[in-house]
Parts: C-alpha cells; sequence; structure tokens
C-alpha cells in the first residue's frame, strides 16, 4: 500500500506542470456545464457528473441500477434455502466494539453527507449507499449479525427499505411521462430550488433512493453471508 501511494504522489509530481499548463475548457466540457449548471434551463447542479449521470445518460444509469438489483434479487434467490440454526458470536472484545461504533457512526454521517449532497460535491447515491453498508458489514463483524437484527436491521426489513428505493426511482423517472413530457425528464418537471435550497430537479431525489436501495441491498448481501455455513442445504 505505501508503495502504491508513493508512486500515485510521484506520477502526481511529475505531471503537475503538464496539467497547469492546459488552458480553456473544450466544446463538450462547456455544453456540460453550460446545461447543466449555468445554462438557464440547467438543474443548477455544480457537480456536473451527478448532471451527466441522471439527466444525459439517465436512462443508462436507470438500466445499470437495475442490473445491479436483479443480483441482489439473484444472491436473495440462492441463498433461501437456509435453514440452520442463527449465528451465536458475540463478536470482538469490548475494545475493538467501541470502536466499531465510533467508526460505524461517522462511517453512517459521512454517506449520508456524501448522499445528500452529491448534487453539489462528488459522490452521490450509489456511492453514499456503499459507504452505508460498510458500516453495516463493520458492525457484522464487530458485534456479530445478531446486534443488527436485534435492533431491528434484518433481511426482512432491508428488503423493504431496497424495495422503496427503487420505487421512487421508478416513479421519478416514470412521472414526467404523466406531464406529457419525457422519460427521466428533469425540468421543468422537477424545481432547480426548494425553500431557497438547491435540489437540482430530480437529481437529489434520484441520489436519496439510491442511497436508501444500494445501502439496503448490499446488507442483505452481508446478512446473507454471515449466516454459518452448516445452516445451507
Amino acid at each position: 500500500m505505501l508503495v502504491i501511494m508513493l508512486i500515485t504522489l510521484s506520477a502526481a509530481y511529475l505531471l503537475q506542470p503538464h496539467v497547469e499548463g492546459i488552458v480553456g475548457v473544450g466544446a463538450l466540457g462547456e455544453f456540460y456545464l453550460g446545461n447543466s449548471y449555468l445554462g438557464e434551463r440547467s438543474a443548477g447542479s455544480p457537480e456536473v457528473v451527478t448532471s451527466i449521470l441522471w439527466d444525459y445518460r439517465g436512462v443508462d444509469t436507470y438500466f445499470e441500477t437495475a442490473v445491479l438489483f436483479l443480483a441482489i434479487i439473484s444472491a436473495v434467490s440462492v441463498f433461501r434455502s437456509f435453514n440452520g440454526p442463527k449465528s451465536r458470536g458475540e463478536g470482538f472484545t469490548e475494545v475493538v466494539k467501541t470502536g466499531v461504533k465510533l467508526v460505524a457512526f461517522i462511517t453512517f454521517v459521512a454517506s449520508a453527507s456524501v448522499a445528500f449532497h452529491g448534487h453539489l460535491t462528488p459522490g452521490g447515491g450509489f456511492q453514499g449507499g456503499s459507504m452505508l453498508a460498510a458500516g453495516s458489514l463493520l458492525i457484522i463483524v464487530g458485534f456479530s449479525k445478531n446486534a443488527l437484527e436485534r435492533n431491528g436491521i434484518t433481511k426482512t426489513r432491508a428488503l423493504g427499505i431496497r424495495t422503496a428505493g427503487l420505487l421512487t426511482i421508478v416513479c421519478v423517472a416514470v412521472y414526467p411521462l404523466l406531464r406529457g413530457l419525457h422519460f427521466m425528464q428533469n425540468l421543468p418537471v422537477y424545481p432547480v430550488k426548494v425553500g431557497g435550497l438547491l435540489v437540482s430537479g430530480s437529481l437529489l431525489l434520484y441520489n436519496l433512493a439510491e442511497f436508501l436501495a444500494v445501502g439496503a441491498g448490499f446488507t442483505i448481501i452481508f446478512l446473507l453471508l454471515a449466516n454459518p455455513e452448516e445452516g445451507w442445504q
């Protein structure tokens, strides 16, 4: 890991003069900036990558999300044969558990921030959801899966959260059709600002919905993989 970091820093140092010499924005960059952030009919999102993912190539992102959750559904179907004793592990020592509590809390806050600000800063629903699931994995490792289930994070509840997130994405994508507009169209269907806060139209809705769906989906996988091996048929 240290070697990789040293190579990366060395490459960045050597390439810095060449990067500083690049002036201006290409024609394609001007188009995206003009229609994602600076344009009068844009979503006003300074995070142009998010605009590209959910606006310009929104249909592609929509089906990528569908493929991901079909894979999760397949995993649930494969592991449905579990019919054995529940895990009785109680995790590591209290020192480790205290550390896990702190790190898991920080991870949860950071994941929510990454998702809520995905239309403003680098990040988004998928990144935030992955971080949220990583927090669940920390708890499973540090405490055992029973700790999640005792606090209501069961496979069934996670499936419900995942389904709610997916349904929200579908509803946000289909609603413009009911208005006689295009599938996944953002403006003028959804407002750029709400109460003076920049929400960038549908971008915030997509990020929050995917945050819940991805976080819950990966948590389901972690819960399934945490079952004892002797319980599988």
